[in-house]
């Protein structure tokens, strides 16, 4: 491999390692690498995810060592995407990206590990990071962004105690779930009823589609170029909140959108409402995609009625999924 590259050994043993982190690269030695990847014969959608891998070991690496951190904390300077939070999930929980599920790893010689799970010790240590940088975001000049994301990436810790921290933490944050439609705390609102979902609490979710985004417009267009962005839609990366206000949807593809959450659907157990919404308002939105993509749409009606069949979701989300299934079946 490192002769494929004309690279030496000892620097391919350092980026497996992770002593020489991809990220230290030039970016023009990046570039050709990631080129030079795919002459080779790498998946191209697995050499795609380079870049939220290294986005992941920058979140990672302050965790562990905060001195390191010059400057603004990653957390605070851009909004992480799936793809990003998928990759902190592996590390942190062990739990591949479903992008990356069913991809057999090559056998090796020797003991390998089967994840880039980090060790027991530097996970309590990356959590306790993670609480503490949500404790000191609390305060006005530590940033929202900062303290949302924090808080939320500290709902994969599962451990007793710090459950219990969390749900406390984000408890306490129930105020902003309190506020109707619109408002400037709605995407801290958006990231604390997911993360009760996360911890087994659906309720606060459910409240929120019901409160904070069912029949507010600029509410349900953030909502939808929340999603965009989350899913990979919009290309450009973010440096704050502000780009869900876009109330004329023009940021990002429609049918990508679609794609997305019809794919993502059966990943996300506690999510169901908030996806069978999302659905229904991106169709109001755009009623002519299902004949954009007919396959799709076909794949759609299948995992609807799935779920419809499984009686898993709210009554609302049923109504929805009953509309999304018609118009589908409609249209196609």
């Amino acid at each position: 491999m490192a002769e494929a590259l004309g690279v030496d050994l000892g620097t391919m043993q350092g980026w497996e390692s992770g002593r020489r982190p991809l990220a230290n690269m030039k970016a023009g030695a990046l570039l050709n690498l990631r080129r030079r990847l795919g002459m080779l014969g790498a998946d191209p959608a697995v050499v795609g995810l380079l870049d939220a891998a290294m986005d992941a070991d920058q979140i990672i690496g302050a965790g562990l060592d905060p001195s390191e951190v010059t400057g603004t904390h990653p957390l605070a300077s851009w909004v992480h995407t799936r793809d990003t939070a998928h990759m902190l999930a592996w590390a942190l929980t062990g739990v591949a990206p479903p992008s990356l599920r069913g991809r057999a790893p090559a056998s090796r010689r020797g003991p390998v590990a089967v994840a880039p799970l980090l060790a027991p010790a530097d996970r309590t240590l990356f959590f306790d990071h993670l609480r503490r940088t949500a404790e000191a975001a609390r305060r006005p000049e530590g940033g929202t962004l900062l303290h949302r994301q924090a808080l939320y990436l500290a709902s994969y810790d599962r451990g007793p105690e710090a459950v219990a921290w969390t749900a406390h933490a984000l408890h306490v944050r129930r105020g902003a779930l309190a506020r109707r439609g619109w408002s400037e705390h709605w995407a801290e609102a958006r990231s604390t009823a997911t993360a009760l979902a996360r911890l087994g609490d659906p309720q606060p979710l459910l409240d929120f589609i019901e409160r904070s985004l069912a029949g507010d417009d600029t509410a349900e267009a953030a909502n939808l170029n929340y999603w965009a962005y989350w899913l990979g839609g919009v290309r450009l990366p973010q440096s704050d909140d502000r780009f869900m206000q876009d109330r004329e949807l023009a940021g990002w593809d429609p049918v990508t959108l679609l794609r997305g959450l019809t794919h993502g659907m059966h990943h996300a157990p506690g999510y169901v409402d908030l996806y069978a919404h999302t659905l229904w308002a991106l169709l109001t939105a755009h009623p002519w995609l299902p004949q954009a993509s007919p396959p799709l749409a076909r794949d759609l009606v299948e995992r609807t009625s799935r779920l419809l069949d499984e009686g898993l979701a709210s009554g609302r989300a049923r109504h929805e999924l009953g509309t999304v299934h018609y118009v589908l079946r409609d249209r196609t």
